[in-house]
């Protein structure tokens, strides 16, 4: 499944929806440039080599069981787990997840609660809940209130799937250790903030949240690698 490619004309800051997808450099860098028009902090970050990457995903079913399947175990596991899985199921769909027996997802390391979500995922999609196809073309909040209606997914599921597989400018996954983290050193506070404030902090970035996203992981690299910290996975 393929998303549809929206135009890259950028609308003014402060609207709902910026009519691009973060889906290439040249879609990156127009949104960077505009972030940092809207905040001299992250236009600052940037400055210091915050350079944000683009990073992209399969889009549709197949990306957002790629996200489900690598929830909370190594990447050496989820790779070992993702390549058993498509291994029986070649052609992952929300269609041929459904008639796959639950032995065969299990034989392929997946644990009962992903095959659960995976399969209300599926179901989401097939009854037109969940339409990942079009995802990108609504507002950020939309999207992800739709997302995390399907049991299973939750909000850090919800915006990775909009940011790395639609590539959708305003999704910000502000559960995310690493962006708190650097979000407090970019703005100088003594602790992380938790995900509802940082979603409030946040407020400022739209309607390019996820570029700020992909900047404040690309400070959080900066900032580590210029501690000599190991990077946290």
């Amino acid at each position: 499944m393929r998303t549809k490619k929206a135009s890259h004309a950028i609308i003014p800051p402060g609207s709902a929806v910026t009519g691009v997808l973060l889906d290439s450099e040249r879609a990156l860098r127009e949104g960077t440039a505009a972030l940092a028009a809207l905040d001299p902090v992250m236009a600052r970050l940037v400055t210091q080599g915050a350079q944000p990457v683009l990073r992209k995903r399969p889009p549709g079913f197949e990306g957002l069981a790629g996200i489900v399947v690598g929830q909370q175990i190594s990447t050496a596991a989820a790779s070992a787990i993702w390549g058993r899985l498509t291994a029986c199921l070649p052609d992952l769909t929300a269609e041929t997840l459904t008639a796959a027996p639950d032995e065969t997802l299990r034989g392929a390391g997946l644990s009962a609660p992903k095959i659960r979500t995976l399969r209300a995922a599926a179901d989401a999609v097939i009854g037109g809940a969940l339409p990942l196809d079009s995802l990108h073309a609504l507002p950020a909040d939309e999207a992800h209130r739709l997302m995390v209606a399907v049991h299973g997914i939750g909000p850090w599921t919800a915006d990775v799937y909009l940011l790395f597989c639609l590539g959708h400018p305003d999704a910000f996954p502000g559960g995310d250790l690493a962006l708190q983290e650097a979000a407090r050193l970019a703005d100088g506070l003594e602790t992380r903030p938790t995900a509802a404030a940082l979603i409030v902090r946040a407020e400022a970035w739209r309607p390019w949240r996820g570029v700020a996203a992909k900047v404040l992981w690309a400070y959080y690299r900066v900032a580590k690698a210029r501690d000599g910290a190991p990077l946290s996975p």
